[in-house]
């Protein structure tokens, strides 16, 4: 019998500490359908949780620490985040993320890893999300940005961006490591050179 610490693995595959699983499918008790958090696989009825055979976790296994990012509706000792909304400007746990789920206004809000920060996403002027590079000035900026005081600049999507930065990322690790493996075959024949002159040496000397 799985303890309260215990890890536990739903029936689709997904592994959770039993506090915190438990603690989600509480909040669901009202319904007749649960779902992992994770993959978002709905089971009828309430599914068995078997234990994973792993070593019992800590009792503060989803609770929040220094290096991780905390629930931003928890009161209390807060739970570790599982994704942040760039509209909200906030993060939040399996249990205070259902709602983004299950209310239409929310579901059209942009999710993303959890991230402590939030605010480099969003333009401080229009409180939007900065989904433009503009090339022009080499920033990203928002929507509302691009038809004022960006209106005519050179401009990509970020994500355009990104793809290219990280594509030329690449391109220039691939020189760097050619360069060194050339540099590598230089000394290699040095070495032989060396080695050549001094057989001769050896074998005629002066």
């Amino acid at each position: 019998m799985a303890q309260k610490g215990d890890p536990v693995t739903t029936t689709c595959g997904h592994s959770y500490c039993m506090n915190c699983i438990k603690s989600h499918w509480d909040t669901e008790d009202k319904k007749t359908i649960y779902s992992c958090p994770q993959c978002r696989q709905d089971f009828t009825p309430r599914p068995e949780l078997k234990k994973t055979g792993l070593q019992a976790a800590p009792a503060d296994h989803c609770y929040a620490g220094p290096e991780d990012v905390a629930c931003d509706v928890c009161t209390g000792r807060k739970l570790k985040a599982c994704k942040s909304c760039l509209q909200c400007l906030a993060s939040y746990c399996e249990k205070h993320l259902q709602p983004h789920f299950e209310a239409a206004p929310l579901k059209k809000h942009k999710l993303v890893e959890p991230s402590k920060k939030l605010q480099e996403n969003v333009c401080s002027r229009h409180n939007e999300e900065m989904k433009v590079f503009c090339r022009t000035d080499q920033q990203s900026i928002c929507l509302l940005c691009l038809m004022d005081e960006h209106k005519g600049h050179d401009t990509v999507s970020a994500a355009a961006e990104r793809s290219e930065r990280q594509r030329e990322l690449k391109v220039s690790r691939q020189n760097i490591q050619q360069r060194i493996q050339d540099r590598e075959k230089d000394v290699k024949l040095l070495q032989q050179e060396v080695e050549a002159i001094n057989v001769q040496t050896i074998a005629d000397p002066c």
